[in-house]
């Protein structure tokens, strides 16, 4: 029957985008006399070397929309509809013409202007000499134009002169030279100049010249005829209508304020003076003060007397907005009346509400086990008046399992509980209020108890962490995390007889990694990880998306458990206990080192499509105490975000395959993971978007483990049990999340060393090979 659904669903596939592909022909139906429709555009140059890809961006229409730049879907969808008519606007046909795309009719005037555009992007780029011809073909009701350019020769900067009616900016500027955007022998570039004076401008306001702007700053470009060299003369001066006395006077802070955001009526900061107190250099207005001076101190990077520093107050601003109990910040710098050289600077907070209450309701299905769960929480956002987020959460779920035999129960039941205490800074010792100004900062201390009840046994388990996480604010995308001290302690009361028998006290020999999971274990452990982030989110036909990015993420970490309990067990000379290991407490705790490491690069083709390529990598060693890495940290192959081909748990170890060829959750983990990844990515209509992937990578031990055959990793073989698979992927972008369908189907499967069923590629079987998930959000 699934098999069927299967086809069914591939059959209905294919009709749709054949449908959809065939379409497209009838969008005549929707032309007025004498319009055609726009089915192509290009843009060629006489020149083979000159590169004409950065100019398609200023073509002012394009044709119809092509999903992963092939087909016209969108315009196949509104040709589904009927002709505008009264009837037309009803039922389905107006369904198809809200999702789809209406054909492009061609406006000789759009033709014209993105002509122009082109010539004047040449112009900027130093091609002063270019020029582009349109051609424009018709046939029947379709137009297709090409935009022909001719580049010539590109002007290049011969001599730089510089010309500044003020010796100490002049000076200022030659000392910063070294960054300067503008070099003898470059190519003329008007976009470059212009980012040279906005360069120029924003140093000169990091240095106390608030009054400058990009009008103090001009070109004069000469150009000689008959040569392609230029004479580009830099020049800065005051404008005829800016201040004389403050324009290269540099400006200091006389007074910073920080009180409440008030209405227009209410008394202002100079009607108030009672109610200021100067706490070091800064005044804040006690009325309503809901945050301690010390933490507002500790998040404002200016001062009293300080040099105006435009990054000092971007940094303010925004350290102040990240604070949970401030809703938002209004900045005001204003000129001091009396005085050439002084600025006061008004900061007003709008609080939060201090306290809320949540309630999130979910249904579960795992397997076709049908569940639901309650989650209650609460949050303080300013516990302790420093701006603590205090957090407590209850959680209950419950399931009912079928399918056990041998099993009395056969319910889950979970509750949890669990409390934070967030501080917006570094709690460090020796850490001064300067130093806390240079960054953004989070200390957090946790608790949680969470236990389970299931047929087969019954688990506890307490965590307690101790955690920091930091970023400077002039390198905001570098993110550090560090995990000072976590303990975990898991708990097993009661395991049900069957269970013993059937995986820990048999003689299966499969379930020998399975059996240490199932007792009871410390785990301490201190991590470091650190993770840099240049993305970015790109707009489509007005929306926000979080699909079509462009930018490098990585992320490094390194954890450690047990070697501080080993060391002082060796210290004073502990026994080992029966299992052959330091126990504390009775219990033997894990002993291991782990590394991982992800690399995520995404590029933007255009506003609509985007390749993202993702490379992960995972080892777990344990030693000392340990002999096998703790199941919870173990690594498994397969799922939504790792090669999509193969259910989750489902691939490997190594050319590992389960019993009876069905999935072994118990046994197929390893310590060793690798992964890769490459998705393209397409904005379709509405909140749709699409992929096409390939996915490839495994999991692997170490070391051998008795029953676990061929699952060890040599690099002299490694690589003939990577799997790989391939797929298609919908997803719904709702800009705060994504839902996210992604259909995989098997290529190279490692679990059968050779033949025909080692390359399902070459004879897909669609029930046998596709596999289907649904997940939140994007895989990397």
């Amino acid at each position: 029957m699934l098999n069927n659904y299967k086809r069914h669903i591939r059959n209905t596939s294919i009709l749709i985008l054949t449908l959809l592909m065939c379409v497209g022909c009838s969008s005549k139906k929707f032309l007025q006399p004498g319009q055609r429709v726009l089915s192509n555009v290009k843009v060629t140059s006489s020149n083979s070397r000159f590169k004409v890809g950065a100019y398609k961006k200023y073509v002012r229409q394009h044709p119809n929309t092509r999903w992963f730049n092939v087909f016209k879907a969108p315009l196949g969808l509104y040709c589904l509809s009927k002709a505008d008519s009264v009837k037309g606007n009803k039922g389905l046909s107006k369904f198809f013409k809200k999702i789809g795309e209406p054909p492009v009719v061609y406006d000789s005037e759009g033709t014209l202007y993105g002509m122009r555009n082109i010539e004047q992007a040449l112009y900027s780029d130093g091609y002063l000499h270019a020029q582009v011809d349109t051609l424009v073909q018709t046939s029947k009701h379709k137009v297709k134009v090409t935009y022909c350019i001719t580049p010539r020769d590109r002007y290049y900067i011969d001599t730089l002169r510089y010309e500044f009616d003020d010796d100490t900016i002049y000076s200022i500027y030659k000392g910063d030279s070294a960054n300067s955007l503008l070099r003898r022998g470059m190519p003329l570039n008007l976009n470059v100049l212009s980012e040279e004076r906005s360069r120029m401008v924003k140093m000169l306001r990091q240095k106390g010249y608030y009054f400058v702007n990009n009008d103090f700053i001009t070109y004069d470009i000469d150009t000689l005829r008959g040569i392609t060299a230029t004479n580009v003369t830099l020049r800065m001066h005051r404008p005829e209508m800016a201040d004389s006395s403050r324009s290269y006077t540099r400006q200091r802070f006389r007074q910073v304020y920080i009180t409440q955001f008030r209405t227009i009526g209410e008394d202002s900061v100079a009607a108030s003076n009672s109610a200021l107190t100067n706490y070091r250099g800064i005044m804040f207005d006690t009325r309503q003060l809901k945050v301690n001076k010390r933490v507002l101190l500790s998040h404002t990077a200016i001062n009293k007397g300080a040099v105006y520093d435009e990054t000092d107050v971007q940094n303010t601003y925004n350290n102040l907005n990240s604070l949970p109990v401030v809703k938002f910040t209004n900045m005001q710098v204003v000129p001091v009346t009396d005085t050439d050289s002084l600025l006061d600077c008004n900061i007003s907070l709008r609080y939060n509400k201090t306290n809320s209450i949540g309630l999130e309701v979910e249904g579960t299905n795992t397997s076709g086990d049908l569940g639901a769960a309650v989650a209650l929480s609460y949050n303080n956002r300013n516990a302790f008046k420093g701006s603590e987020m205090l957090t407590f959460k209850l959680r209950g779920a419950y399931e009912a399992i079928s399918g056990l035999e041998g099993y009395n129960n056969q319910n889950y039941f979970e509750l949890s509980a669990e409390g934070s205490l967030r501080f917006p800074t570094l709690l460090l010792p020796f850490l001064s209020i300067e130093k806390k100004k240079e960054m953004k900062a989070l200390s957090q201390v946790s608790l949680m108890y969470n236990t389970q009840d299931r047929p087969e046994f019954h688990r506890r388990v307490l965590t307690a962490a101790w955690t920091y996480t930091w970023n400077r604010t002039n390198t905001p995308r570098w993110v550090h995390n560090f995990d000072l001290l976590s303990v975990n302690y898991v708990y097993m009361p009661w395991i049900s007889d069957t269970f013993k028998k059937d995986y820990l006290d048999g003689e299966d020999a499969r379930y020998s990694v399975l059996r240490s999971s199932y007792e009871n274990l410390f785990i301490v452990k201190t991590a470091y990880s650190l993770t840099y982030n240049s993305q970015r989110n790109n707009a489509n036909g007005g929306n926000y998306s979080q699909s079509l990015t462009q930018g490098v993420q990585v992320k490094a970490g390194v954890e450690l458990a047990g070697n501080v309990l080993y060391g002082i067990s060796n210290m004073l000379h502990r026994g080992k206990g029966d299992n052959g290991c330091y126990n504390l407490f009775g219990i033997s705790y894990s002993q291991y080192a782990k590394f991982d490491f992800d690399f995520v690069r995404s590029l933007l083709l255009n506003d609509r499509n985007a390749v993202a390529i993702h490379f992960g990598f995972g080892l777990g060693i344990p030693y000392g105490n340990s002999t096998i890495l703790p199941y919870e940290k173990r690594y498994f192959a397969g799922g939504a975000n790792s090669v999509r081909g193969w259910n989750v748990r489902g691939l490997g170890p190594g050319g590992y395959k389960g019993k009876d060829g069905k999935v072994d959750f118990v046994t197929q983990t390893g310590n060793l993971k690798l992964d890769f990844n490459v998705e393209w990515r397409t904005f379709l209509f509405w909140k749709l978007h699409g992929a096409l992937f390939v996915d490839a990578g495994n999991i692997w031990n170490t070391r051998h483990y008795a029953g676990i055959d061929n699952a060890v990793f040599k690099f002299d073989s490694f690589y003939k049990q990577i799997a790989v698979s391939y797929g298609l992927g919908i997803r719904f972008d709702f800009n705060y999340f994504i839902l996210r369908f992604d259909g995989g189907m098997k290529a190279i499967d490692p679990s059968v060393s050779k033949g025909r069923l080692h390359y399902p590629i070459t004879k897909p079987n669609f029930g046998r090979d596709f596999t289907l998930h649904f997940a939140v959000g994007l895989p990397f």
